[in-house]
């Protein structure tokens, strides 16, 4: 069988520019995911009785911190490259997103909007939850047009492999033509977690506050923890990936908070029993 080989259209990630507009491939992927997560998570909202009209709110409030928090996170690890210029700071098309920081940023979002307008925070968070995956599916490819988030080089004969023009290559690995697509592992881990949450686990998971985003936040761990040892991009902490370190993190709270929202779930379960 002849290897799929991964190409991006473009050198420059732009789609097309209007006189001072100028739209390109990255932007476009974000927005279409964002897009498609909310239509999900309002369609569940209004099975399970839930104010549309917040749960739109709520989500884009969400989204708003998301791309706060990717941004300002990804800015942080890697400040050497902002401290003298840091014009550079607001140039998200250029990529530069951690998703670690839009999972912080997105859960603040929804928290605020949830306490300015008086609603119950973990039926929004949860419901939003289940179809953020889908969100960072799409966002996925925004990397692949911008030749960024790639992994380590591979053989000519690897079945799946992604071209990166010269341009774009790190310099230990200028020499080599293709590499791990990682973009695209962590693309169909997320598609795979999002069907999973949102058409196989949220009716259950439902009847335990917190414990769809707990769910989430465990499994797309582990997805990083599975990912991210190939990447050739990461940002280090001493040795290690720094993303690594957040994944076990992201795992350990996944776990624990998952444990605490079924007890929780089932001493209220109890209560409501008894009374």
């Amino acid at each position: 069988m002849e290897p799929m080989i991964f190409s991006s259209p473009t050198i420059t990630g732009i789609l097309f520019q209007l006189g001072p507009l100028t739209v390109r491939y990255y932007g476009l992927m974000i927005a279409l995911g964002a897009l498609a997560a909310i239509s999900c998570a309002t369609a569940m909202a209004s099975k399970r009785g839930l104010d549309d009209q917040k749960l739109v709110n709520c989500a884009l409030s969400s989204f708003i911190g998301a791309i706060v928090g990717a941004r300002l996170y990804y800015v942080a690890l890697s400040w050497s490259n902002y401290a003298n210029n840091l014009a550079d700071i607001m140039a998200t098309w250029h990529g530069g997103m951690s998703l670690h920081g839009g999972i912080i940023g997105a859960f603040i979002g929804c928290l605020i909007y949830c306490k300015v307008s008086k609603t119950k925070f973990w039926p929004f968070c949860d419901v939003i939850t289940t179809s953020v995956p889908l969100a960072q599916s799409i966002g996925r490819w925004g990397n692949f047009f911008n030749s960024e988030a790639f992994g380590k080089p591979v053989g000519d004969d690897f079945p799946l492999k992604l071209f990166i023009p010269p341009d774009r290559r790190p310099l230990q690995f200028h020499a080599f033509n293709y590499f791990h697509p990682t973009f695209l592992y962590e693309a169909v881990w997320d598609l795979g977690l999002f069907l999973l949450l949102y058409f196989v686990l949220a009716n259950i998971l439902k009847k335990y506050d917190g414990m769809a985003f707990f769910v989430y936040i465990s499994i797309y761990s582990v997805g990083r923890l599975l990912i991210e040892p190939i990447r050739s991009d990461s940002i280090m902490a001493g040795t290690i990936p720094f993303p690594i370190i957040a994944s076990v993190v992201g795992l350990l709270i996944g776990i624990i908070g998952s444990t605490v929202s079924y007890f929780k779930g089932r001493n209220d379960k109890g209560l409501n029993a008894e009374t």
